[in-house]
């Protein structure tokens, strides 16, 4: 996985509802984060990274190990293109100020 897609997915999966005590497999993860970019697109998952580190910097910092650590496990997750042409315009966010978690 190129360092692009390999920060692009673990944003997505850092902003899922996905947990580590789920003990998500490969397909799980794979399905989570093609998920989180096609709804949220990659500005959308990256704005919920940096709200978490701006408030919670600790537990920010353990999840982001965590989702770096699940997706290194998947080196041949690759995302589909339509996960690809998501990822890039600007999208579309809550408006209510809930984060996803």
């Amino acid at each position: 996985m190129n360092s692009a897609v390999q920060d692009l997915a673990a944003e997505a999966l850092f902003a899922s509802d996905l947990q580590p005590s789920e003990c998500p497999n490969e397909q799980a993860i794979a399905l989570t984060v093609t998920a989180m970019v096609l709804c949220y697109g990659s500005d959308g998952c990256a704005d919920d990274v940096a709200a978490e580190f701006g408030d919670h910097p600790e537990a920010a910092v353990r999840r982001m190990s965590w989702a770096r650590h699940e997706l290194a496990g998947i080196a041949a997750w690759s995302p589909p293109d339509r996960v690809i042409a998501r990822a890039t315009p600007a999208t579309t966010r809550p408006r209510d100020g809930q984060r996803r978690r």
